[in-house]
């Protein structure tokens, strides 16, 4: 498919998935004729991984980190290496998960407090 057609599924812009292209985070399977850029399923689905990684704050690298690591294991003869690795990124995306759910009840309170100094026509 058609670097729209991604944009549109992952809901990233047209820049976001040129540059994963250009520093080699995601690149398409595929290319054109006339040199676009064509994503398979596969593709997609990295992508998406990604995407996901995004609210956590990892950084590039790390996202780098676990693709190669899911391409480890998706691989034949995966290593207990790899599988280790993959648990550790679990556990991080966890804890990272809390630390996000902590702040999503700090501006909660926020927004209650301001509503409720704003008075009854404050929101």
């Amino acid at each position: 498919m058609h670097i729209g057609a991604v944009a549109e599924r992952t809901a990233l812009s047209l820049r976001t998935l040129r540059h994963y292209d250009e520093i080699g985070l995601v690149s398409p399977s595929e290319r054109s004729s006339g040199g676009f850029r064509l994503y398979t399923e596969a593709d997609v689905e990295r992508i998406l991984l990604i995407r996901r990684m995004k609210p956590l704050d990892y950084s590039l690298q790390q996202m780098r980190e676990l693709l190669e690591v899911t391409d480890a294991i998706s691989g034949p003869g995966s290593s207990d290496a790899a599988r280790d690795r993959l648990r550790e990124f679990a556990q991080e995306a966890a804890e990272r998960r809390e630390a996000l759910e902590r702040k999503v009840a700090m501006a909660d309170e926020f927004l209650a407090r301001l509503r409720e100094l704003a008075g009854p026509d404050g929101g």
